[in-house]
């Protein structure tokens, strides 16, 4: 007998906006999919990669079985097999032998799972993400700033600004739904500006009002000469500054000195002077002003100098904590940002705690009850991307596990990584597709669920927390990520802090951990705990929130730094000197 239609809602996962989704499914088969109207990341539209999830589905393609050394075998020799192997290169070389390499496309619940086993209790700092690729300049660019990793922004001051600027962002292919939002607002509003920075002409022009076609790699160049020109225009804000940074004077002179005048940064960036002149005579006269930026920006050997020469520009012109204002990073996955909060990053512990952090590593081990929580090494904390590469290739570390990425296709010097795997004694696979280029280098490979069947959180962009619901039972023999960390984790001993039944009880420990000890001087910015205790029906239900989610704040945070009091030790924003420096690598 037919099944009536069933409608679910969820979160597309293809980039970092975070489109809510609603899907129809009858008789067991998703058939369509369309825009949620009521989620507040995108209101109903899609672009044509969400509109067209519903195709992407079936088993064709899928890794359907578990593997062990290139023969099927079941989950429980898998799992086995998974644990032992890692057991014997960590008793063999020690704890920092074994590493894991994760993912943007993984969702919350998995990479705080992963994160615990890893650093918790086999005790190795070596836990990186392939967002680390896109997204560790912005946030090291925020946190030197702010003293947080915490994007101040929400999409609706792309609505209330008066001037936006685009910066390394092609937001019309690579975010079109953001695009589709600043079009919208922009033809409401016909006294909103935009401009568009970037080296190439693309279709994000087709709204600009001004584009400064700058040479790549110049980017600091041009915001440290904004600096300069609102200094000597009297264009800064003297009040917010005295109140509510530091830095200014150390800022400004890195300025003069390589940026002091329109001409000089109109030879170093190849642009029209008169045209940049006009750009900094727009920014520095309008108090809303968002700039949005990307992988332009971030994908640079001093990609963090360049975020923070535009987080300079707003800090100096009190352009931050308004409506319609503030520097925006757009990030590029869909739960970039999870990861950062769950600890994904071999620089971080957990819930937006660094290694570095004073008490940080007592407070986590508290809260875990572990007594394996990896130190860090004596000059930095874990191996980040390129180096984890680098220390498997020197045979230091003999165990990796991957998953729900590539890195044999997507890390820089591709033919350097394909050497490092080979040589690599255990490489463990977590992945949903059948063929990838990664998959002869594995020694165990697991089958995973994939979108439509995972279930659990993304955090967007604009920190808002979604969930992506599981709707179709995963293909073949294929498990959740979370529940093959877990398994692995109670054959390798640790059955009592890995006993999850269900995503929502992942999640409730992870707002928990958020929380914990989270007062006073030492206050986290990060912070979930006022969704503590929601159980399974609430988790299921939960609407899209914006973190930090408090007692104080149960209804989310769509602004940061309002009150102009920043998470750093005195309570300023910090504006740092920059000082431009050249490629790194020679232009084509």
């Amino acid at each position: 007998m037919p099944q009536a239609n069933r409608l679910a809602r969820t979160t597309c996962p293809y980039c970092g906006v975070g489109c809510g989704v609603t899907a129809t499914l009858e008789n067991g088969q998703l058939i369509a999919v369309e825009g949620d109207r009521e989620h507040p990341a995108n209101y109903g539209r899609l672009c044509v990669k969400g509109t067209a999830l519903h195709e992407t589905l079936g088993e064709q393609g899928r890794l359907l079985k578990p593997r062990v050394d290139g023969q099927e075998v079941s989950w429980e020799q898998a799992l086995t097999t998974t644990a032992e192997r890692l057991q014997a290169q960590r008793s063999a070389h020690g704890p920092q032998s074994v590493a894991a390499y994760l993912s943007g496309q993984l969702l919350t619940e998995d990479y705080y799972v992963a994160n615990k086993l890893f650093k918790g209790f086999l005790g190795t700092p070596h836990l990186d993400t392939n967002s680390r690729l896109c997204m560790a300049s912005a946030v090291a660019g925020y946190k030197r700033a702010f003293g947080a990793d915490a994007v101040p922004c929400s999409y609706e001051d792309l609505e209330e600004a008066e001037l936006v600027v685009l910066v390394g962002s092609n937001l019309a292919w690579n975010h079109p739904v953001l695009y589709q939002r600043l079009k919208v607002a922009k033809e409401r509003n016909p006294l909103m500006r935009v401009v568009v920075i970037d080296p190439r002409v693309t279709d994000t022009c087709e709204i600009a009002d001004l584009y400064l076609g700058i040479r790549p790699g110049s980017d600091a160049y041009l915001f440290n000469g904004l600096l300069a020109w609102m200094d000597a225009h009297n264009r800064l804000d003297s009040v917010y500054l005295e109140r509510h940074t530091e830095g200014l004077e150390d800022a400004l002179n890195a300025a003069q000195q390589n940026s002091g005048s329109v001409e000089a940064v109109a030879r170093e960036c190849d642009v029209d002077h008169e045209r940049l002149e006009t750009f900094y005579y727009w920014f520095a006269s309008q108090l809303h002003v968002v700039t949005l930026y990307s992988q332009g920006v971030n994908q640079s050997s001093s990609g963090t100098d360049k975020c923070n020469a535009i987080i300079n520009c707003h800090l100096a012109g009190g352009k931050i904590g308004l409506p319609g204002a503030g520097p925006f990073s757009i990030t590029g996955q869909p739960n970039a940002m999870g990861g950062r909060e769950v600890g994904g990053l071999a620089n971080q512990l957990a819930a937006h705690m660094d290694y570095h952090t004073p008490g940080a590593r007592e407070l986590v081990s508290r809260f875990w009850a572990t007594e394996h929580l990896a130190p860090a090494l004596p000059d930095a904390p874990g191996y980040k991307a390129v180096e984890l590469f680098d220390a498997i290739e020197r045979g230091e570390i003999t165990a990796l596990w991957v998953m729900a990425t590539n890195p044999a296709v997507s890390m820089p010097d591709g033919e350097k990584v394909r050497r490092a795997l080979a040589k690599c004694p255990l490489v463990i696979v977590s992945e949903c597709v059948a063929n990838t280029d990664l998959l002869p280098f594995a020694d165990i490979v697991l089958p995973a669920s994939g979108w439509s069947e995972k279930d659990g959180t993304v955090t967007n962009s604009e920190r808002r927390i979604s969930r992506q619901r599981g709707m179709l039972p995963p293909p073949g023999e294929a498990k959740h990520d979370w529940w093959i960390l877990c398994e692995v984790a109670k054959r390798l001993g640790f059955s009592e802090a890995f006993s999850y039944t269900h995503p929502w009880e992942i999640f409730d420990e992870h707002a928990r951990l958020s929380g914990y000890e989270n007062s006073g001087e030492t206050q986290r910015l990060f912070d979930i705990s006022g969704l503590v205790g929601l159980g399974q029906a609430a988790y299921d239900a939960l609407a899209p929130i914006q973190w930090p989610v408090t007692q104080q704040a149960p209804r989310g945070t769509a602004r940061l730094f309002e009150d102009g009091r920043f998470a750093t030790a005195n309570g300023r924003a910090k504006l740092l000197p920059i000082t431009p420096r050249p490629q790194a690598q020679p232009l084509s």
